[in-house]
Protein backbone atom coordinates (compact mmCIF):
# COMPACT_ATOMS: atom_id res chain seq x y z
CA UNK A 1 0.00 0.00 0.00
CA UNK A 2 1.32 3.47 -0.92
CA UNK A 3 0.34 6.37 1.31
CA UNK A 4 0.16 9.82 -0.23
CA UNK A 5 2.35 12.46 1.35
CA UNK A 6 4.05 15.68 0.30
CA UNK A 7 7.30 13.72 0.21
CA UNK A 8 5.81 11.04 -2.04
CA UNK A 9 4.32 13.74 -4.24
CA UNK A 10 7.69 15.45 -4.61
CA UNK A 11 9.34 12.16 -5.51
CA UNK A 12 6.60 11.46 -8.03
CA UNK A 13 7.01 14.88 -9.62
CA UNK A 14 10.77 14.36 -9.79
CA UNK A 15 10.40 10.93 -11.40
CA UNK A 16 7.95 12.28 -13.98
CA UNK A 17 10.22 15.23 -14.73
CA UNK A 18 13.26 12.94 -14.98
CA UNK A 19 11.35 10.62 -17.31
CA UNK A 20 10.38 13.54 -19.55
CA UNK A 21 14.01 14.70 -19.73
CA UNK A 22 15.23 11.20 -20.60
CA UNK A 23 12.50 10.86 -23.24
CA UNK A 24 13.47 14.23 -24.75
CA UNK A 25 17.13 13.22 -24.87
CA UNK A 26 16.25 9.92 -26.52
CA UNK A 27 14.04 11.71 -29.05
CA UNK A 28 16.78 14.25 -29.82
CA UNK A 29 19.27 11.43 -30.33
CA UNK A 30 16.83 9.64 -32.66
CA UNK A 31 16.26 12.79 -34.72
CA UNK A 32 20.01 13.41 -35.00
CA UNK A 33 20.52 9.83 -36.18
CA UNK A 34 17.86 10.34 -38.85
CA UNK A 35 19.34 13.63 -40.09
CA UNK A 36 22.78 12.06 -40.40
CA UNK A 37 21.27 8.90 -41.88
CA UNK A 38 19.41 10.89 -44.51
CA UNK A 39 22.48 12.71 -45.84
CA UNK A 40 24.92 9.82 -45.46
CA UNK A 41 22.34 7.42 -46.91
CA UNK A 42 22.12 9.61 -49.97
CA UNK A 43 25.91 9.81 -50.24
CA UNK A 44 26.47 6.05 -50.03
CA UNK A 45 23.77 5.47 -52.66
CA UNK A 46 25.46 8.05 -54.85
CA UNK A 47 28.90 6.49 -54.40
CA UNK A 48 27.64 2.92 -54.95
CA UNK A 49 25.81 3.88 -58.13
CA UNK A 50 28.51 6.10 -59.61
CA UNK A 51 30.56 3.34 -61.30
CA UNK A 52 27.49 1.90 -63.06
CA UNK A 53 25.66 5.12 -63.91
CA UNK A 54 26.00 4.67 -67.65
CA UNK A 55 25.77 0.87 -67.74
CA UNK A 56 22.76 -1.28 -68.62
CA UNK A 57 21.46 -3.88 -66.18
CA UNK A 58 22.78 -6.62 -68.47
CA UNK A 59 26.25 -5.05 -68.38
CA UNK A 60 26.11 -4.63 -64.59
CA UNK A 61 25.16 -8.27 -64.01
CA UNK A 62 27.77 -9.45 -66.51
CA UNK A 63 30.49 -7.55 -64.67
CA UNK A 64 29.46 -7.96 -61.02
CA UNK A 65 27.34 -11.11 -60.92
CA UNK A 66 23.64 -11.83 -60.52
CA UNK A 67 23.22 -9.49 -57.53
CA UNK A 68 24.85 -6.64 -59.40
CA UNK A 69 27.07 -4.10 -57.67
CA UNK A 70 26.78 -4.35 -53.87
CA UNK A 71 30.07 -2.83 -52.71
CA UNK A 72 32.16 0.09 -53.88
CA UNK A 73 34.50 -0.35 -56.80
CA UNK A 74 37.09 2.17 -58.05
CA UNK A 75 35.56 5.26 -59.61
CA UNK A 76 36.87 8.80 -60.04
CA UNK A 77 40.29 7.62 -58.86
CA UNK A 78 39.23 6.02 -55.59
CA UNK A 79 36.76 3.98 -53.55
CA UNK A 80 33.55 5.50 -52.22
CA UNK A 81 33.82 8.69 -54.25
CA UNK A 82 30.76 10.93 -54.40
CA UNK A 83 29.41 12.61 -57.52
CA UNK A 84 27.82 15.97 -58.32
CA UNK A 85 24.65 14.72 -56.60
CA UNK A 86 26.19 14.79 -53.12
CA UNK A 87 28.24 17.88 -53.91
CA UNK A 88 25.04 19.77 -54.65
CA UNK A 89 23.28 18.34 -51.59
CA UNK A 90 26.04 19.87 -49.49
CA UNK A 91 25.73 23.24 -51.21
CA UNK A 92 21.94 23.13 -50.79
CA UNK A 93 22.44 22.60 -47.07
CA UNK A 94 25.00 25.39 -46.97
CA UNK A 95 22.59 27.77 -48.69
CA UNK A 96 19.84 26.93 -46.21
CA UNK A 97 22.10 27.49 -43.21
CA UNK A 98 23.52 30.73 -44.58
CA UNK A 99 19.97 31.86 -45.23
CA UNK A 100 19.11 31.03 -41.63
CA UNK A 101 22.02 33.13 -40.42
CA UNK A 102 21.17 36.00 -42.76
CA UNK A 103 17.55 36.00 -41.67
CA UNK A 104 18.57 36.19 -38.02
CA UNK A 105 21.07 38.97 -38.66
CA UNK A 106 18.95 41.13 -40.95
CA UNK A 107 15.48 40.11 -39.91
CA UNK A 108 14.52 39.02 -43.42
CA UNK A 109 15.85 36.63 -46.03
CA UNK A 110 14.80 35.45 -49.48
CA UNK A 111 15.90 31.87 -49.03
CA UNK A 112 15.91 30.96 -52.75
CA UNK A 113 18.39 33.76 -53.39
CA UNK A 114 20.79 32.45 -50.76
CA UNK A 115 20.45 28.89 -52.07
CA UNK A 116 21.21 30.05 -55.62
CA UNK A 117 24.24 31.89 -54.26
CA UNK A 118 25.41 28.59 -52.77
CA UNK A 119 24.90 26.90 -56.14
CA UNK A 120 27.02 29.63 -57.70
CA UNK A 121 29.81 28.58 -55.32
CA UNK A 122 29.34 24.97 -56.43
CA UNK A 123 29.54 26.18 -60.05
CA UNK A 124 32.83 27.87 -59.23
CA UNK A 125 34.24 24.58 -57.88
CA UNK A 126 33.43 23.09 -61.28
CA UNK A 127 35.53 25.70 -63.08
CA UNK A 128 32.72 27.99 -64.29
CA UNK A 129 31.35 31.45 -63.48
CA UNK A 130 27.84 32.84 -63.73
CA UNK A 131 26.95 36.13 -65.41
CA UNK A 132 26.76 37.79 -62.02
CA UNK A 133 30.44 38.80 -61.91
CA UNK A 134 30.52 37.80 -58.25
CA UNK A 135 33.80 38.46 -56.47
CA UNK A 136 36.10 35.54 -55.75
CA UNK A 137 36.10 36.40 -52.05
CA UNK A 138 32.38 35.56 -51.93
CA UNK A 139 32.70 32.48 -54.13
CA UNK A 140 35.30 31.04 -51.76
CA UNK A 141 33.74 32.27 -48.51
CA UNK A 142 32.51 30.11 -45.69
CA UNK A 143 33.45 26.65 -44.55
CA UNK A 144 32.25 24.32 -47.27
CA UNK A 145 33.91 25.52 -50.47
CA UNK A 146 37.37 25.22 -48.96
CA UNK A 147 37.33 21.41 -48.97
CA UNK A 148 39.69 20.26 -51.70
CA UNK A 149 37.60 17.18 -52.50
CA UNK A 150 34.82 19.43 -53.79
CA UNK A 151 37.05 21.01 -56.41
CA UNK A 152 36.43 18.13 -58.83
CA UNK A 153 34.03 17.55 -61.69
CA UNK A 154 32.04 14.38 -61.09
CA UNK A 155 29.85 14.22 -64.20
CA UNK A 156 27.89 17.39 -63.37
CA UNK A 157 24.48 17.72 -64.99
CA UNK A 158 24.50 19.82 -68.13
CA UNK A 159 21.25 21.54 -67.20
CA UNK A 160 22.59 22.56 -63.80
CA UNK A 161 25.77 23.94 -65.35
CA UNK A 162 24.02 25.82 -68.16
CA UNK A 163 21.27 27.25 -65.94
CA UNK A 164 23.73 28.50 -63.34
CA UNK A 165 26.14 29.90 -65.91
CA UNK A 166 23.30 31.94 -67.40
CA UNK A 167 22.00 33.09 -64.00
CA UNK A 168 21.63 36.87 -63.87
CA UNK A 169 19.80 37.28 -60.57
CA UNK A 170 19.86 35.32 -57.34
CA UNK A 171 16.66 33.42 -56.68
CA UNK A 172 15.34 33.58 -60.25
CA UNK A 173 13.70 30.48 -61.71
CA UNK A 174 15.36 28.77 -64.65
CA UNK A 175 14.27 29.76 -68.13
CA UNK A 176 14.24 26.25 -69.53
CA UNK A 177 11.83 23.35 -69.83
CA UNK A 178 14.07 20.73 -68.28
CA UNK A 179 12.74 17.97 -66.06
CA UNK A 180 16.03 16.17 -65.60
CA UNK A 181 16.62 14.78 -62.11
CA UNK A 182 19.34 17.33 -61.28
CA UNK A 183 16.91 19.52 -59.37
CA UNK A 184 15.41 16.60 -57.44
CA UNK A 185 18.53 14.75 -56.33
CA UNK A 186 19.90 17.66 -54.27
CA UNK A 187 16.92 18.79 -52.13
CA UNK A 188 16.84 16.37 -49.19
CA UNK A 189 18.28 19.10 -46.90
CA UNK A 190 15.14 21.19 -47.53
CA UNK A 191 12.99 18.68 -45.65
CA UNK A 192 15.54 18.52 -42.84
CA UNK A 193 15.78 22.30 -42.60
CA UNK A 194 12.03 22.71 -42.05
CA UNK A 195 12.09 20.39 -39.01
CA UNK A 196 10.86 20.57 -36.23
CA UNK A 197 7.83 21.95 -38.04
CA UNK A 198 5.24 19.40 -39.08
CA UNK A 199 3.94 21.70 -41.83
CA UNK A 200 4.59 19.70 -44.96
CA UNK A 201 3.55 22.56 -47.25
CA UNK A 202 6.59 24.57 -46.13
CA UNK A 203 8.92 21.70 -47.00
CA UNK A 204 7.19 21.16 -50.34
CA UNK A 205 7.48 24.83 -51.28
CA UNK A 206 11.13 25.05 -50.23
CA UNK A 207 12.07 21.96 -52.26
CA UNK A 208 10.34 23.40 -55.32
CA UNK A 209 12.15 26.71 -54.91
CA UNK A 210 15.54 25.03 -54.71
CA UNK A 211 14.94 22.86 -57.79
CA UNK A 212 13.37 25.59 -59.94
CA UNK A 213 16.64 27.55 -59.84
CA UNK A 214 17.91 25.17 -62.53
CA UNK A 215 14.90 23.18 -63.76
CA UNK A 216 11.88 24.92 -65.27
CA UNK A 217 9.53 22.04 -66.11
CA UNK A 218 6.83 21.28 -63.49
CA UNK A 219 8.04 17.70 -63.17
CA UNK A 220 11.54 19.03 -62.60
CA UNK A 221 10.55 20.99 -59.49
CA UNK A 222 7.32 19.37 -58.22
CA UNK A 223 9.20 16.12 -57.69
CA UNK A 224 11.64 18.07 -55.52
CA UNK A 225 8.73 19.37 -53.47
CA UNK A 226 7.51 15.81 -53.02
CA UNK A 227 10.91 14.54 -51.86
CA UNK A 228 11.40 17.44 -49.47
CA UNK A 229 8.02 16.90 -47.81
CA UNK A 230 8.52 13.13 -47.67
CA UNK A 231 11.82 13.65 -45.83
CA UNK A 232 10.13 15.90 -43.26
CA UNK A 233 7.36 13.36 -42.58
CA UNK A 234 9.84 10.49 -42.27
CA UNK A 235 12.01 12.47 -39.84
CA UNK A 236 8.87 13.06 -37.78
CA UNK A 237 8.28 9.32 -37.57
CA UNK A 238 5.54 8.81 -40.13
CA UNK A 239 5.62 5.72 -42.34
CA UNK A 240 6.42 6.01 -46.03
CA UNK A 241 2.93 4.92 -47.15
CA UNK A 242 1.20 7.47 -44.95
CA UNK A 243 3.69 10.13 -46.00
CA UNK A 244 3.03 9.47 -49.67
CA UNK A 245 -0.69 9.93 -49.06
CA UNK A 246 -0.14 13.32 -47.46
CA UNK A 247 2.30 14.46 -50.13
CA UNK A 248 -0.02 13.50 -52.97
CA UNK A 249 -2.74 15.64 -51.40
CA UNK A 250 -0.36 18.60 -51.59
CA UNK A 251 0.91 17.73 -55.06
CA UNK A 252 -2.45 17.81 -56.83
CA UNK A 253 -2.91 21.48 -55.94
CA UNK A 254 -0.14 22.43 -58.39
CA UNK A 255 -0.49 22.91 -62.11
CA UNK A 256 1.41 20.31 -64.10
CA UNK A 257 1.32 17.69 -61.34
CA UNK A 258 -0.01 14.84 -63.49
CA UNK A 259 3.31 13.22 -64.48
CA UNK A 260 4.63 13.23 -60.94
CA UNK A 261 1.40 11.90 -59.45
CA UNK A 262 1.18 9.12 -62.04
CA UNK A 263 4.80 8.11 -61.39
CA UNK A 264 4.23 7.91 -57.63
CA UNK A 265 1.05 5.88 -57.95
CA UNK A 266 2.71 3.54 -60.41
CA UNK A 267 5.56 2.96 -57.95
CA UNK A 268 3.10 2.22 -55.14
CA UNK A 269 1.09 -0.17 -57.29
CA UNK A 270 4.17 -2.09 -58.43
CA UNK A 271 5.44 -2.32 -54.86
CA UNK A 272 2.19 -4.10 -53.97
CA UNK A 273 2.22 -6.66 -56.75
CA UNK A 274 5.72 -7.16 -58.13
CA UNK A 275 8.12 -9.89 -57.10
CA UNK A 276 10.67 -9.17 -59.83
CA UNK A 277 12.23 -5.89 -58.79
CA UNK A 278 14.26 -5.30 -61.93
CA UNK A 279 11.19 -5.74 -64.13
CA UNK A 280 9.23 -3.37 -61.89
CA UNK A 281 11.96 -0.73 -62.01
CA UNK A 282 12.22 -1.03 -65.78
CA UNK A 283 8.50 -0.19 -65.99
CA UNK A 284 9.18 3.00 -64.03
CA UNK A 285 11.88 4.20 -66.41
CA UNK A 286 15.60 4.83 -66.21
CA UNK A 287 15.72 7.78 -63.86
CA UNK A 288 17.23 10.40 -66.14
CA UNK A 289 14.10 12.54 -65.77
CA UNK A 290 12.85 13.59 -62.37
CA UNK A 291 9.54 11.77 -62.10
CA UNK A 292 11.22 8.50 -63.09
CA UNK A 293 14.07 8.96 -60.61
CA UNK A 294 11.60 9.73 -57.84
CA UNK A 295 9.37 6.77 -58.62
CA UNK A 296 12.29 4.34 -58.76
CA UNK A 297 13.61 5.58 -55.41
CA UNK A 298 10.15 5.42 -53.82
CA UNK A 299 9.57 1.90 -55.14
CA UNK A 300 12.92 0.71 -53.78
CA UNK A 301 12.24 2.29 -50.38
CA UNK A 302 8.79 0.69 -50.22
CA UNK A 303 10.02 -2.85 -50.94
CA UNK A 304 13.34 -2.62 -49.09
CA UNK A 305 14.09 -5.27 -46.48
CA UNK A 306 16.69 -2.91 -45.04
CA UNK A 307 18.74 0.05 -46.21
CA UNK A 308 21.37 -2.05 -47.97
CA UNK A 309 18.72 -3.98 -49.90
CA UNK A 310 16.82 -0.85 -50.96
CA UNK A 311 19.91 1.06 -52.10
CA UNK A 312 21.27 -1.92 -54.02
CA UNK A 313 17.94 -2.23 -55.85
CA UNK A 314 18.05 1.47 -56.64
CA UNK A 315 21.45 1.36 -58.37
CA UNK A 316 21.22 -1.94 -60.26
CA UNK A 317 19.16 -0.96 -63.29
CA UNK A 318 19.44 0.68 -66.69
CA UNK A 319 19.91 4.38 -66.25
CA UNK A 320 20.89 7.06 -63.73
CA UNK A 321 22.07 4.74 -60.98
CA UNK A 322 23.85 7.27 -58.77
CA UNK A 323 20.87 9.63 -58.61
CA UNK A 324 18.27 6.93 -57.93
CA UNK A 325 20.62 5.37 -55.37
CA UNK A 326 21.11 8.74 -53.69
CA UNK A 327 17.38 9.52 -53.47
CA UNK A 328 16.52 6.05 -52.18
CA UNK A 329 19.35 6.42 -49.65
CA UNK A 330 17.93 9.76 -48.49
CA UNK A 331 14.51 8.20 -47.92
CA UNK A 332 15.76 5.06 -46.20
CA UNK A 333 18.28 6.97 -44.09
CA UNK A 334 15.56 9.35 -42.91
CA UNK A 335 13.40 6.36 -41.97
CA UNK A 336 16.00 4.10 -40.38
CA UNK A 337 18.82 6.36 -39.20
CA UNK A 338 22.56 6.18 -39.71
CA UNK A 339 22.92 2.87 -37.84
CA UNK A 340 21.17 1.15 -40.77
CA UNK A 341 24.01 2.04 -43.17
CA UNK A 342 26.60 -0.73 -43.60
CA UNK A 343 29.98 0.19 -42.13
CA UNK A 344 31.65 -1.14 -45.29
CA UNK A 345 29.92 1.70 -47.14
CA UNK A 346 30.54 4.35 -44.50
CA UNK A 347 34.20 3.75 -43.70
CA UNK A 348 35.70 4.67 -47.12
CA UNK A 349 33.05 7.25 -48.06
CA UNK A 350 34.53 10.46 -49.40
CA UNK A 351 33.78 13.50 -47.20
CA UNK A 352 31.99 11.35 -44.63
CA UNK A 353 32.96 13.70 -41.80
CA UNK A 354 31.89 16.79 -43.74
CA UNK A 355 28.50 15.27 -44.63
CA UNK A 356 27.97 14.23 -41.00
CA UNK A 357 28.89 17.68 -39.73
CA UNK A 358 26.55 19.35 -42.20
CA UNK A 359 23.68 17.11 -41.10
CA UNK A 360 24.39 17.88 -37.45
CA UNK A 361 24.50 21.61 -38.18
CA UNK A 362 21.05 21.30 -39.75
CA UNK A 363 19.81 19.73 -36.49
CA UNK A 364 21.59 22.17 -34.21
CA UNK A 365 20.81 25.35 -36.14
CA UNK A 366 17.49 25.58 -34.31
CA UNK A 367 19.44 26.10 -31.08
CA UNK A 368 22.05 28.58 -32.35
CA UNK A 369 22.09 31.92 -30.58
CA UNK A 370 22.04 34.27 -33.55
CA UNK A 371 21.27 37.46 -31.69
CA UNK A 372 23.30 40.29 -33.28
CA UNK A 373 24.36 41.29 -29.80
CA UNK A 374 25.27 37.78 -28.75
CA UNK A 375 29.01 38.48 -28.74
CA UNK A 376 31.80 36.01 -29.35
CA UNK A 377 29.65 32.98 -28.54
CA UNK A 378 28.34 32.91 -32.09
CA UNK A 379 31.36 34.24 -34.00
CA UNK A 380 32.04 30.75 -35.30
CA UNK A 381 28.60 30.66 -36.93
CA UNK A 382 29.22 33.87 -38.88
CA UNK A 383 32.56 32.53 -40.09
CA UNK A 384 31.24 29.11 -41.05
CA UNK A 385 27.99 30.25 -42.68
CA UNK A 386 28.38 33.97 -43.46
CA UNK A 387 25.02 35.51 -44.16
CA UNK A 388 25.93 39.11 -44.88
Amino acid sequence: MIFYSKTNHSVLVFLIFFGVIVDMKNKTHEIRQKFVGCLLGGAVGDALGAPVEFMTHVEIVSKFGESGITEYVPCYGGIGRITDDTQMVLFTAEGLLRGHVRGARRGICHIASVISSAYERWLYTQGYRSRMETGEDWLTSGWLAGHAELQNQRAPGRTCISALRSMERYGASAKNNSKGCGGLMRVAPCGLFIWPSTTGSDAFHLGMQAASITHGHPSGYLTAGVLSELILHLINGKGLRDSLGKVKEALVAYEGHEETLDALEKAEALADISSNHFEAISKLGQGWVAEEALSIAVYCALVAKDLRHGVCLAVNHDGDSDSTGAIAGNLLGAMMGVSAIPESWLEPLELRDVITEMAEDLVDSNEWDLDDFGGVDNDWVWKKYPGY
